[in-house]
């Protein structure tokens, strides 16, 4: 007979109920536990965050800065709270801030915000879709309030639609505050759904998500219109520093970038720069970012130029870079630990991080090209990178 896992549905989230797990666990497989049950905070705090807790999974934490950001929410020098577990990634984000800070600064700015819930409506033929489509423009004023009943945060910012076959797709844009939103946009979607269904005199019927909200999975569309937040994280670099720093020149970044272009375009990457995921996980896991989101906010656009004078301009677009600073892991205590150590724990600061992770992203990119190009890759790697 199948056992199972024990369970209190009227307190389930105590150091009991986890310890009961736990001896579940250890009797069912034969493993004993001797790490999983140290942590700093009580049990009772994960409600809502996780079912079936048994412990804690520690992963170490680095810092990486002085970062210096030049933005229009994140201003002045930052040390940036990293957990991972590969060698020399805190440190090459390290370099790549040095340089950074010795070329003033990177200057960050979030161009669009909008996260998605994107029902479909299917109805008996294309032409009944098509007529639905332009009653949602006639009523949009009354869907938005609908859906707007169900959050105090959430604001449904417009519509997008897509015909295919007897079907109409819908990509409801919202902001969400210092939330990343996924949930609050999906019960304010629901709610304009039951009230356009039965409003319109035609007959149909809906489902929810019709996956274009591609939510933990990239997609071309967040490449074109954003999820999340759009930031865009720039920066020139006059030679002498790069090769100071870097141990290359700019003109040899620079010719590299065609040929890793080429490389990225042959491979169908959805990224064009070098190691974005590094950076936005590692910042993700300490300050409590949902880390699924990595598969949406790792999508990065690499552009640079090479001045007359040798300067380097170096610029990252995430188009897709889902984040908050209330709600979901942000709440737990060593997470609201690293969110008060980048000055962005508490209401209004949900794009003064997203500056910060930008910049940091910005900085790894550097790093790593600059590693690859001097031939000190393999052998950082081989040197912080390995258990002795």
């Amino acid at each position: 007979m199948t056992k199972r896992i024990p369970r209190d549905k009227h307190n389930d989230h105590s150091e009991a109920m986890a310890a009961e797990r736990r001896q579940f666990a250890s009797e069912t497989t034969g493993v004993k536990f001797e790490h999983l049950s140290h942590y700093a905070f009580t049990p009772e705090l994960t409600a809502g965050n996780i079912e079936n807790f048994i412990g804690v999974a520690q992963v170490p934490v680095g810092l990486a800065g002085p970062l210096l950001v030049n933005g229009e929410h994140a201003k002045g020098e930052f040390y940036v709270p990293m957990a991972t577990s590969e060698g020399t990634l805190v440190a090459s984000y390290n370099r790549g801030m040095r340089l950074l800070h010795q070329a003033g600064g990177a200057t960050v700015s979030v161009v669009d915000d909008a996260m998605q819930r994107a029902p479909v409506f299917i109805f008996d033929n294309a032409r009944a879709a098509r007529d639905f489509g332009e009653w949602i423009k006639a009523n949009f004023e009354q869907i938005k309030q609908q859906a707007e009943t169900t959050t105090s945060v959430g604001k449904l910012r417009d519509i997008e639609q897509y015909a295919a076959a007897r079907m109409r797709y819908l990509r409801f844009n919202f902001t969400t505050g210092d939330a990343a939103g996924q949930n609050m946009v999906g019960k304010a979607t629901q709610a304009a759904c039951e009230w356009m269904q039965s409003k319109y005199q035609g007959s149909c019927r809906y489902m929810l998500s019709g996956s274009m909200d591609t939510d933990k999975k990239h997609s071309q569309l967040n490449t074109l219109h954003t999820r999340g937040k759009r930031v865009i994280a720039e920066a020139i670099i006059p030679n002498a520093i790069i090769e100071q720093v870097m141990g290359v020149s700019s003109a040899t970044l620079f010719k590299a970038r065609f040929i890793s272009q080429v490389g990225s375009f042959m491979a169908g990457s959805v990224n064009t720069g070098a190691h974005s995921a590094n950076g936005i996980t590692a910042t993700f896991i300490a300050t409590g970012q949902d880390a699924a989101n990595v598969a949406e906010s790792s999508s990065g656009i690499v552009y640079v130029d090479l001045h007359d004078n040798g300067d380097y301009y170096f610029s990252i677009t995430l188009p897709s870079l889902i984040v908050a600073t209330h709600g979901g892991g942000t709440g737990l205590p060593t997470q609201q630990e690293c969110l008060s150590l980048l000055g962005c724990n508490g209401p209004g600061k949900v794009y003064k991080l997203a500056e910060i992770i930008a910049a940091t992203v910005l900085a790894g990119e550097l790093s790593l090209m600059s590693a690859v190009l001097a031939g000190d890759w393999v052998s950082s790697h081989d040197a912080l990178g390995r258990n002795r």
